[in-house]
């Protein structure tokens, strides 16, 4: 079973540095499954919140079923994520530090066959930070322009 949906959240990188990064499941619906692995979602936009204790992502988009009957769901509900006790509270702890915050940077389906989202405890950027990310990566072209030139 070749699953190849890999659904990411460009702008994540550009916009934190990405400290830890953890998979965590999702409780989806049959029509979100579906629409996801169809490879219909976005991650643009989302973030993940605590509530009561429990993990949630926030302003994910899951395209409706186009099969889907009465039965269909909200394209940009809240969706609960599925982490151990032990990460949760681990998570809580440091997201309660100055500057600290969850975002999803990776959906995907698993050899199982199961939704999974990989999230990443991250910090903001500065605008100095993405300047410096913008010269590397004009300084890597510039260099790998100058190679093939040569060949």
């Amino acid at each position: 079973m070749a699953n190849n949906i890999r659904i990411k959240n460009k702008r994540v990188s550009w916009e934190y540095h990405l400290i830890e990064k953890i998979v965590a499941g999702i409780v989806l619906t049959g029509t979100e499954i579906k629409s996801i692995r169809e490879g219909k979602a976005s991650l643009a936009d989302s973030f993940c919140y605590f509530e009561n204790g429990e993990l949630f992502v926030r302003g994910m988009h899951i395209a409706e079923y186009t099969y889907g009957t009465y039965n269909n769901h909200l394209a940009k509900r809240d969706r609960k994520l599925l982490l151990t006790a032990r990460e949760l509270r681990k998570l809580h702890v440091k997201v309660k530090e100055k500057g600290l915050t969850i975002v999803p940077v990776t959906l995907f389906i698993n050899d199982r066959g199961l939704a999974k989202l990989e999230i990443a405890l991250a910090r903001g950027k500065h605008f100095y930070d993405k300047r410096e990310n913008l010269k590397e990566k004009d300084s890597k072209r510039e260099i790998e322009r100058h190679i093939k030139g040569r060949r």
